[in-house]
C-alpha cells in the first residue's frame, strides 16, 4: 500500500468515527462540530482519491 492510500484510509476512517461521535453526542454544539469536522475528513478522502487516480494514469 502507498503512502497516498495509507492516507486515504486514514481520513476514511477518520470520517467514520467523527460520523460515529456525532451520532452519540447528546450536546448539539458537539454534535454539529464532529458531522464538520466529519466533512472536512470526507473532503480530505476525495482529494487523496483523485490525487491516488492522477498518480495511477500518469
Amino acid at each position: 500500500m502507498t503512502e497516498l492510500e495509507d492516507r486515504l484510509e486514514r481520513f476514511e476512517t477518520l470520517t467514520a468515527e467523527c460520523e460515529l461521535i456525532a451520532k452519540l453526542a447528546t450536546d448539539s454544539s458537539k454534535r454539529e462540530f464532529y458531522l464538520k469536522l466529519g466533512d472536512q475528513y470526507r473532503q480530505l478522502a476525495v482529494d487523496m482519491r483523485r490525487a491516488i487516480a492522477t498518480r495511477t494514469a500518469a
